[in-house]
């Protein structure tokens, strides 16, 4: 064990509340502890915002500790109200089940399940949720909660106003019910979260004091914000997801690499393994030269690398000077498509004039033959990052790249790709 480890966690901004710190800190110190996080399946991918809660699971692997992983088979088909402002769309239970299946392959990724000192666990609430029957729940778990602890919850304080069903009300009692199953399978005596979830936390702890006369603790983590005072983990109002055929591992490196000055050196303590030490002398070398970008490379290059690995973090790196110097030369098909995922494309068919003007025209990205020959001839038209400005060049083999792409840029920022 690691004598300071929660100091560290304090230091990088990681613990918003805590549970009797004072013994939570002796027991990290003294002995390896089960601790866990859970993920409810809403959907059939983790997303950035998942993405603390996990790192700091292998933060805690990495010294010494267990961390179990509970995929909510079971609550994911309720849903949690915390913070919500309306009543969450029920799921079937194939889907949830799906859900929880690549939730699983995801975190596998990035927790170790194999290694053989302290192996993750990864557990899933609908093996006892399932099992419950309404009579078991009202007796054993129901009666350790009064009306008035369930509803002095900020979640569900929250709701009251516009209303909350019976159904996600009794949320908080199924995860304090989990806390206590996990107790009993496993020993685990930590639940983490965000700082929604600290009355859910603390409902759990509870119930293991009554039920089992022992001490559990919680922590939560900040809810992320950012400088700008826009959401974290949105960019153009899209969810950033930890799925690289969801959010192509260049749209995910794009992402933080923008990341605003003031947020920067926050994101190294919050999502890198980076010591702080090191994030120290990044910091200096940044507020000496901001505009080199330094803290931002590093976040990108180490957050990239942890998710998709670094042979997608180098094609990142390569797809993004490719298209800041506009030489797309040498980029692979792969590479093209996530360059060029969201630019329009047109499908050139067998039949279609390939002469530059024409197919200017068919593809949509001029629309007339005057406002084209004008493009070209004043040098606003490249192909491939060429500049071409004769009107009456005609498309070759010699400008597919990869076998199949010619991308056609217009002015200074306007990407088009021709699919053959």
């Amino acid at each position: 064990m690691h004598s300071d480890f929660f100091q560290e966690l304090k230091n990088r901004g990681l613990v918003y509340q805590v549970t009797d710190e004072e013994a939570l800190e002796k027991q990290l110190n003294e002995e390896s502890v089960k601790l866990y996080i859970g993920f409810d399946p809403t959907a059939d991918s983790l997303h950035i915002g998942h993405l603390l809660p996990i790192l700091t699971l292998r933060r805690f692997q990495q010294n010494g500790h267990v961390p179990i992983a509970l995929v909510g088979g079971g609550t994911g088909m309720i849903g949690d109200p915390s913070f919500k402002d309306a009543e969450r769309q029920l799921n079937t239970l194939d889907t949830v089940k799906n859900w929880s299946e690549s939730i699983k392959n995801q975190l596998s990724g990035i927790i170790d399940f194999e290694n053989k000192e302290n192996p993750a666990i990864v557990a899933n609430n609908y093996t006892w949720l399932s099992e419950l029957s309404m009579i078991d729940f009202l007796r054993d778990i129901g009666k350790n909660f009064t009306i008035n602890y369930m509803m002095s919850k900020e979640s569900v304080k929250r709701r009251i106003e516009t209303g909350i069903s019976y159904t996600e009300f009794a949320y908080q009692l199924l995860q304090a019910y989990d806390f206590q199953q996990l107790y009993e399978r496993y020993g685990c005596l930590l639940q983490l979260g965000g700082s929604d979830q600290w009355g859910n936390i603390t409902s759990g702890i509870e119930l293991i004091r009554r039920e089992k006369g022992v001490q559990a603790f919680g922590i939560t983590m900040p809810l992320i914000t950012k400088a700008d005072g826009t959401k974290f983990g949105k960019t153009e109002g899209n969810a950033v997801w930890l799925d690289p055929e969801k959010t192509s591992p260049y749209e995910f490196y794009q992402f933080w690499i923008n990341t605003d000055d003031r947020d920067a050196v926050k994101f190294l303590k919050y999502f890198t393994f980076l010591s702080l030490a090191e994030i120290s002398e990044i910091e200096a070398e940044f507020a000496k030269a901001p505009e080199q970008r330094l803290a931002q490379k590093r976040l990108a290059e180490e957050v990239v690398t942890i998710v998709h690995g670094k042979e997608a973090y180098q094609q990142a790196v390569r797809i993004s000077e490719a298209l800041f110097s506009g030489d797309v030369k040498n980029l692979a098909a792969e590479e093209i498509q996530q360059a060029f995922k969201d630019v329009p494309s047109y499908q050139v068919k067998g039949e279609d004039d390939l002469n530059l003007v024409e197919i200017l025209i068919t593809a949509g990205i001029e629309n007339s033959k005057r406002q084209a020959r004008e493009d070209i001839t004043n040098g606003a038209i490249y192909l491939n990052g060429e500049r071409i400005q004769d009107t009456a060049y005609t498309l070759s083999d010699a400008d597919k790249l990869a076998g199949g792409y010619t991308v056609v840029r217009r002015g200074k920022k306007k990407y088009f790709v021709l699919e053959f």
